[in-house]
């Protein structure tokens, strides 16, 4: 392989991940939040946010992403998403919660467990594989 392809793709692609990140993750959070209206929720957020990391991975390198987007904060997302979603539906069954709040946080929480978790799955691939290096 080439050292370009090493390390991520040209610049145009660079480009348009920078200028499209954002975007992509709004409509994630867009998609979980309107899950009750329309198709989408929590999960379908939580896939789309979960995509937009993997896009800076491919777009930047498996080096590049890893320094900037941490493992070990892909786990603590999942972990408290995971502990918040519980004590929303623990409270929710008191009554002590408001049905609005319950509409919005119990969304997020779920495309944080969804997001994090599949970011986790690939990030943990990417790091097992080993660069092979082709003889020449």
């Amino acid at each position: 392989m080439e050292d370009s392809q090493m390390k991520g793709m040209t610049l145009v692609v660079k480009t348009v991940t920078r200028l499209t990140l954002g975007f992509i993750l709004l409509y994630g959070i867009y998609i979980a939040l309107n899950g009750r209206i329309g198709p989408g929720g929590g999960f379908a957020g939580g896939i789309i946010v979960a995509l937009s990391f993997i896009h800076i991975m491919l777009a930047f390198g498996k080096e590049v992403a890893m320094k900037r987007l941490r493992i070990g904060v892909s786990y603590l997302t999942v972990s408290l998403a995971a502990l918040l979603f519980l004590c929303f539906v623990v409270m929710s069954f008191g009554g002590r919660i408001a049905p609005m709040y319950n509409e919005i946080a119990m969304p997020l929480c779920e495309a944080a467990m969804v997001g994090g978790g599949i970011f986790t799955i690939i990030a943990t691939l990417l790091l097992l594989t080993k660069d092979r290096k082709d003889p020449e």
